[in-house]
């Protein structure tokens, strides 16, 4: 009897690890759950590719990428104004699978990690714009190739969705394209 009950007792390495890893799946799911919640989007939001929390980083981190330098001149239009956002979740739309899970992983870097990085214990998106500043930077210099390029593909996508609308062309001195040109020019 004793030896039954002993024998009851025991797990082997293997089943050891497999209830950790199924408490660490379950454990990481909850985490994943709790951390992607409070994301809203502005009504009528209909999203191609991005879930609401990663279009809200993509909005925060193109409102940073993107930030005037506060030089005089013409009006800067922002990031929101022109739906940089939206035109970055159109684009992934129409990207293999992999791309987009790729580049959402770094939207969750960015989002969560990031911020531990440099020495902060918030969200990206709750983060004032000067410690995003602080975040996004330590991306594009980062040790890891992985991370700086996820950066930069962050930074191109946030700059064709940026310079796409003739209302920023000015900024850059470009006069716009010949092909259906207005008469009397695009500004």
């Amino acid at each position: 009897m004793r030896e039954s009950r002993n024998r009851s007792l025991s797990f082997s390495r293997r089943r050891i690890l497999e209830l950790a890893a199924a408490a660490a799946f379950v454990g990481g799911s909850a985490a994943a759950v709790v951390r992607t919640r409070g994301y809203t989007l502005r009504r009528g939001q209909v999203l191609a590719s991005l879930c609401a929390w990663q279009f809200v980083v993509v909005e925060h981190a193109a409102r940073r990428i993107a930030a005037s330098d506060g030089a005089s001149g013409p009006p800067i239009p922002t990031a929101d104004e022109l739906e940089v956002a939206g035109f970055v979740d159109t684009w992934l739309a129409g990207l293999d699978d992999r791309v987009r899970r790729d580049f959402g992983r770094f939207l969750a870097y960015i989002e969560h990690l990031a911020p531990i990085g440099v020495g902060l214990g918030s969200r990206f998106t709750r983060l004032a714009p000067r410690d995003q500043d602080r975040v996004l930077a330590s991306a594009e210099v980062s040790s890891s190739g992985l991370i700086r390029a996820g950066f930069e593909g962050l930074k191109a996508l946030v700059f064709m969705g940026y310079y796409r609308d003739p209302r920023t062309w000015r900024i850059v001195g470009y006069d716009g394209p010949f092909v259906a040109r207005p008469p009397g020019g695009w500004w």
